[in-house]
């Protein structure tokens, strides 16, 4: 269970939790699994492949897995059936799946005759899904925050100007993000100051695959001529309430939101506690009197700070991008 909890430390947060697989032959081999994403295989079904790979016999092995098979049809078939088809005899899981309609594939597999125990690695598991169950229980995306900003906190210099605080490399990064994500959000206020195209592009400026849905909130009308009101997929959520947002995208099966500020939309957001991870590209700049990167944070004292959980899913918890340091974290369990 151990190399399955590593193994699912390899995943992609968003809007499917981080799981792992790893099978053990008879001989004690292990081989491991892990879901890189929707429509990607899952953790069973990419160990299972690994397996096959390496010549196990898998009528002989155990599979241990973060969370429970799933016994539903998505963008990839049931691991359950993945399962009895490979003629795996033993299944240990941590964590059971209380989701519709991913539940239930534990005693799926015990009706037809493996033997499944649950419950080993369970708190190692619960602990790395935390967010992702939050976002699920509160029937809301999951909610990524990105920050660009200087070493003292600024989005842009005083008169504004914010092009570009950080480096290529960054961007880069950052671009790549954005096809993990399943929409971006920004303000009124960002979309008239920068007139963004909330698009995903490679470093020569190409689109990349797959696009977001660019999201704007708040009560101003877009200008006419802006990238945004000019793009017929662009979904304008015309108030400044956060619950109300959450509830229109995920009516409209968004699942990952990406929000992109400004200031004053990253701080209604972290205030609703709803952030779930963030990504700060920190440039080494110093821009003194400037737009702080959050605004709007009603926090009065040290003890009621917004918690953060350096995180080394996917990238490093502390990585280097050119100039910047980009430091990776989920917020802390609610």
């Amino acid at each position: 269970m151990s190399a399955a909890l590593t193994a699912a430390r390899d995943g992609r947060r968003g809007a499917n939790p981080l799981v792992g697989a790893a099978i053990r032959a008879a001989d004690g081999q292990i081989v491991t699994g892990r879901h890189l994403g929707a429509g990607t295989p899952h953790a069973e079904v990419d160990a299972i492949t690994a397996a096959h790979r390496h010549g196990i016999d898998l009528t002989t092995s155990t599979l241990f897995v973060t969370l429970e098979p799933c016994a539903h049809t998505g963008r990839t078939g049931p691991c359950t059936q993945a399962i009895l088809d490979a003629g795996i005899p033993d299944v240990v899981f941590a964590l059971s799946d209380t989701t519709e309609p991913a539940g239930g594939g534990g005693a799926l597999l015990a009706e037809a005759g493996v033997r499944v125990r649950s419950g080993l690695g369970s708190e190692e598991s619960a602990d790395l899904n935390a967010r992702w169950r939050a976002a699920t229980a509160q029937g809301r995306p999951f909610i990524t925050a990105k920050l660009a900003q200087s070493l003292d906190g600024k989005a842009a210099a005083a008169d504004r100007t914010s092009r570009w605080i950080t480096s290529a490399a960054s961007r880069i990064h950052s671009h790549s993000l954005r096809t993990e994500v399943d929409a971006i959000l920004v303000g009124t206020g960002t979309a008239a100051d920068d007139d963004p195209r909330l698009s995903a592009r490679d470093e020569d400026g190409e689109l990349l695959d797959p696009q977001p849905i660019p999201v704007v909130m708040g009560l101003r009308d877009l200008a006419s001529d802006s990238a945004l009101a000019t793009n017929p997929a662009t979904i304008h959520v015309r108030t400044r309430e956060v619950d109300v947002v959450l509830a229109e995208l995920a009516a409209r099966g968004i699942r990952h939101l990406l929000i992109e500020g400004g200031p004053q939309v990253l701080g209604a957001f972290f205030s609703a506690g709803v952030v779930d991870e963030v990504y700060c590209y920190q440039a080494p700049l110093i821009l003194g009197e400037g737009l702080p990167s959050i605004r709007g944070l009603d926090i009065p004292t040290l003890a009621e700070a917004v918690g953060l959980i350096p995180d080394d899913t996917a990238v490093p918890a502390v990585s280097v991008l050119g100039p910047d340091v980009l430091l990776h974290f989920t917020t802390s369990s609610p």
